[in-house]
């Protein structure tokens, strides 16, 4: 089929940190010091992958009322803070997840649409996404992100991309293959002040030997994955032992050593467009897997077809119900819905589709609107802080759903909800035929159960406290 977007902007090269001692850390602790070799190959073409018949509903046939979330929006406190962060006009994609995979290339599966935050990628942190520019007319530099939603006709794409170049000895990858390492700084302690001269000194040394062997795959002079393996894994892996036990060393004598660190995919031999992963994202060798990566066609995986860009992209904060709401932290990370939802169950799946003139019914179903309407997509987020944290291990605990009252469990603090609301000009034939479909994992088969979206809070104290006095007051603030 045609299409009409530009490749994707997520291709990101993974760049130097000065804090990243801590990834140094990891890297003794989790895989022993191996390094990374990326190549910015590309997936074959992509079949046509249409979502099942089944999956599609007439809007006219949900019951109405079947909103929770707008009957919630009636009670408490009326005030609302609306955000204009446009609709991704600069294409900003990339199928990566830093709060639910962070450091893991293409971790997703699928494509995002970003708003709001312009660095967002696989390897952000709290400091990467405060340093850096936004979408958001009025400064606010949280990241807003949510998969793409497709029109997959099961057309043939008359130009087709490129299929992967031959991973065993294509001399045409020595230009898009170099050694890295993740950024996992943001799930580590912070290294104290004490040790931080150090530690940089030992980061700066880590830094000229990946050069070097850059260097090496820029000449020519290494031109396969298995070049790579036999000249600088190898001999890299024991040049960084004793740098990175330095780095250790200046962290653990200051402050507590981090456990639990396994989970953390740090510096490992990976080879884009591979797949074989198992156990949570490892390969058999009990290495990190790097996952398909997008093609020319901004497509990845079983997710192809062309973008949607959203006709209007409404980011609200309310009540959520309660009387009074107080500021979110930031930096909080928040989910909505579950993208594996058939794996992990109905629990934290939600409905989310609409119609334009329907909002008073939702539907887990993609719905099949009236010719006067629009598809829609209604993303309610958790609304209830644990006062503490601003993550947990599942993403979820730290932040949980008021009840019908808009009330919060006992030790959790009403903060105010995130409501995002994503209309579409999808063609009325197209809705009929069931030829659209939202992004997802390849388990999924585009089911719309999995539809969900992440949010983290990059607004400053100033901003947030705006939101606050907005909700509590009953003022209709619009930035």
């Amino acid at each position: 089929m045609p299409r009409n977007n530009s490749p994707a902007t997520g291709r990101h090269r993974i760049t130097r940190r000065t804090k990243i001692a801590t990834g140094g850390l990891a890297l003794a602790l989790a895989v022993g010091g191996i390094v990374v070799a990326t190549t910015a190959g590309r997936t074959g073409q992509a079949s046509a992958d249409p979502a099942d018949a089944s999956f599609f509903l007439d809007i006219a046939k949900v019951p109405s009322g079947v909103n929770v979330n707008k009957a919630l929006q009636q009670k408490g406190a009326r005030g609302t803070f609306t955000v204009d962060c446009g609709r991704n006009e600069n294409q900003h994609f990339n199928p990566d997840n830093f709060i639910a995979q962070p450091g893991v290339k293409n971790g997703a599966q699928h494509l995002h649409d970003y708003v709001g935050n312009l660095s967002t990628n696989a390897d952000s942190n709290n400091k990467s996404l405060a340093k850096a520019g936004t979408t958001c007319k009025n400064g606010d530099k949280s990241a807003y992100f949510w998969p793409v939603v497709r029109i997959d006709t099961g057309e043939e794409d008359e130009n087709p991309p490129a299929t992967q170049p031959d991973r065993a000895g294509s001399a045409n990858d020595k230009a898009s293959t170099q050694v890295d390492c993740p950024d996992v700084a943001s799930k580590l302690p912070d290294v104290p002040d004490q040790a931080m001269d150090e530690v940089n000194r030992n980061l700066d040394l880590l830094d000229k030997q990946i050069d070097e062997a850059n260097k090496r795959i820029a000449n020519g002079d290494l031109k396969t994955p298995q070049d790579i393996q036999n000249a600088v894994v190898g001999p890299l892996k024991d040049k960084r032992a004793a740098t990175i036990d330095r780095i250790a060393i200046a962290i653990g004598r200051r402050a507590a050593k981090p456990t639990n660190l396994g989970g953390l995919a740090a510096c490992v031999l990976k080879q884009n467009g591979q797949g074989g992963l198992d156990n949570g994202g490892q390969n058999s060798t009990g290495q990190a897997g790097e996952l398909p990566g997008v093609n020319d066609q901004n497509e990845v995986a079983g997710n192809d077809g062309e973008i949607q860009r959203v006709r209007s992209a409404t980011i609200t904060f309310t009540s959520g119900g309660a009387n009074k709401v107080v500021a979110m932290p930031q930096f909080l990370r928040i989910l909505y819905g579950d993208a594996k939802q058939s794996t992990n169950g109905p629990a934290n799946a939600r409905p989310s589709w609409t119609c334009t003139g329907f909002e008073d019914r939702l539907t887990d179903h993609y719905p099949i609107c009236p010719r006067n309407s629009r598809v829609e997509r209604i993303h309610a987020f958790p609304n209830c802080w644990d006062g503490k944290n601003i993550d947990s291990a599942n993403h979820r605990t730290h932040i949980v759903f008021a009840d019908r009252q808009g009330k919060c469990p006992q030790g959790f603090k009403n903060v105010p909800q995130l409501v995002i609301k994503l209309v579409y000009d999808i063609p009325h034939d197209i809705q009929v035929k069931g030829q659209y479909k939202v992004d997802a994992f390849p388990q999924e088969s585009h089911n719309p159960r999995s539809d969900h979206d992440d949010f983290a809070n990059v607004m400053g104290q100033r901003l947030m406290n705006q939101v606050v006095n907005c909700i509590n007051t009953g003022k209709r603030c619009n930035q």
